[in-house]
């Protein structure tokens, strides 16, 4: 199957998953729920089945639950008027709204805990080729896979973990650069790699570069070396359902901190690069399909948590801003004015756009540039 059908399949699926949390949650609680789209409006195809019409909007940018009443002034007939969204107490409205983001959120948790008891969390290193950079010379040899047996004429295939590592290292850092090396020297003499690829052994040329890593990268103590440039695969070992519990939380928490600091310091030009949007996250997930189903699963689970926590801005039309707003009037005891919430819409909706522009953006320049480097 195509990886674009999977990647747009599976980036489909957590919108309608999002989508049917409001909509059972509106159920649930005894709302009138009109309309259950995936994508936006204009409408492709529909079915009504009972009260609610089903259907496909032909711009993908999401999807939508229309309830009856979503807005105070909404005209609504008589016989469903209470059944309508805003005739109802404000914790009904709260459960409602806060259903999407939580579906989103659980299935990253349940992902992440799948992932770490049936596919294992990769444990020591082994000498089959792992990532693979794409801006240093061993994207031009080398491929994810590999096995890596000789350097040089010294056998490795027998190592594993930090034996292999450092040896590695210590071969290719015999390969120096003319006088003192800067960023990006090319070393003085290639060092030969004999690998496995397809069950058959080959050898290949690589001349190693002198390269010093970003200041995050090594603050994570990575530091400046001669490399060719990839990374190793590690023997993946099924967790047990304790550990593979405290990694799906681990990992959520991690995302969680990452994208609000990501958001925190979006005036910083270095971390608007990091924002991604729907092209990109399709994209991404697309490359992650053709090269390894774990970690595409593993790419929807990171998407499924960030649209949860996106959604939890409070800011309207957001989840999080109709949530809040809802707490405001339960605080106030009276809900605030059609005037105040259309004004607050209005900063919303700028703020979603902007993020969508900054995405967009992002995203065509990751695709005509430097790609996204998923491996």
């Amino acid at each position: 199957m195509s990886a674009w059908v999977l990647a747009i399949g599976g980036f489909a699926m957590l919108v309608v998953l999002h989508e049917a949390g409001h909509f059972f949650a509106a159920k649930a609680v005894g709302m009138r729920v009109e309309r259950f789209f995936l994508f936006f409006p204009p409408k492709l195809v529909s079915v009504k089945r009972g009260e609610t019409e089903y259907g496909i909007g032909a711009i993908p940018l999401g999807g939508f639950v229309k309830i009856t009443g979503m807005t105070p002034e909404e005209e609504i007939p008589e016989e469903v008027e209470h059944r309508a969204y805003y005739r109802q107490p404000v914790w009904k409205r709260i459960v409602v709204i806060g259903a999407g983001p939580l579906v989103n959120i659980v299935l990253a948790l349940v992902i992440f805990f799948i992932l770490a008891a049936s596919f294992g969390l990769d444990g020591e290193p082994t000498n089959e080729i792992g990532r693979v950079a794409d801006d240093l010379p061993a994207a031009e040899a080398l491929q994810s896979g590999d096995q890596l047996v000789a350097v040089d004429g010294k056998d490795i295939s027998g190592l594993r973990g930090e034996q292999l590592t450092d040896r590695v290292r210590g071969l290719i850092g015999t390969h120096e650069c003319a006088g003192n090396p800067a960023d990006g020297c090319e070393a003085k003499t290639p060092a030969t790699l004999t690998i496995v690829r397809d069950g058959e052994r080959q050898t290949v040329e690589v001349t190693p570069v002198y390269d010093v890593p970003t200041a995050e990268e090594q603050e994570a103590g990575l530091e400046p070396a001669m490399r060719i440039g990839f990374g190793y695969a590690g023997e993946r070992e099924p967790q047990s359902a304790a550990a593979a519990a405290e990694f799906s939380v681990d990992r959520a928490w991690f995302i969680t901190t990452r994208t609000a600091e990501v958001f925190s310091r979006i005036l910083d030009a270095e971390q608007r690069k990091e924002i991604t949007g729907v092209v990109g996250a399709t994209e991404v997930t697309r490359q992650s399909f053709e090269f390894d189903t774990r970690q595409a699963i593993f790419v929807l689970g990171v998407i499924s948590l960030s649209l949860g926590l996106i959604n939890l801005l409070p800011f309207l039309p957001l989840d999080g801003g109709h949530i809040f707003w809802s707490i405001v009037e339960k605080v106030r005891g009276r809900r605030p004015s059609l005037q105040t919430m259309e004004r607050a819409s209005f900063v919303g909706f700028a703020l979603v756009l902007m993020l969508f522009v900054i995405g967009l953006n992002n995203d065509i320049g990751r695709i005509t540039g430097e790609g996204f480097n998923v491996r």
